[in-house]
């Protein structure tokens, strides 16, 4: 089943995922990123509790993540699940979105990705 929760503390939202991000859910998802980067200086989706996730899914985390770039705020996938990372990876997209392993490493602002074909 899929789930969201949201919470706010320390200057962060962090939103947490669970189930499948697939079509059917991808544009929630990517409504609850932007309006959480509109409300708070830095973003995490925390991400452990996904087993799935399809290319609408990733477009609504880039979708996120290149907002918080164009509006100076910090963003970052947290506590990646495995099938996550598999698909991050297969992407390249490991080497663009800054992971954490916990809300506190949320930066303050997303910079320039380090991206490495």
């Amino acid at each position: 089943m899929n789930a969201m929760e949201q919470e706010t503390a320390n200057g962060s939202t962090v939103i947490r995922l669970r189930g499948e991000v697939d079509l059917s859910w991808s544009q929630q998802v990517r409504r609850a990123v932007l309006d959480a980067l509109e409300a708070s200086p830095r973003v995490g989706v925390e991400l452990s509790g996904v087993s799935y996730i399809d290319s609408s899914g990733i477009a609504a985390l880039v979708e996120g993540f290149q907002n918080a770039r164009t509006h100076g705020r910090g963003f970052a996938l947290v506590a990646v699940s495995d099938a996550v990372r598999s698909v991050l990876e297969l992407a390249r997209l490991d080497r663009v979105f800054p992971i954490v392993a916990d809300a506190a490493a949320i930066p303050d602002v997303t910079g320039t990705p380090a991206w490495k074909p």
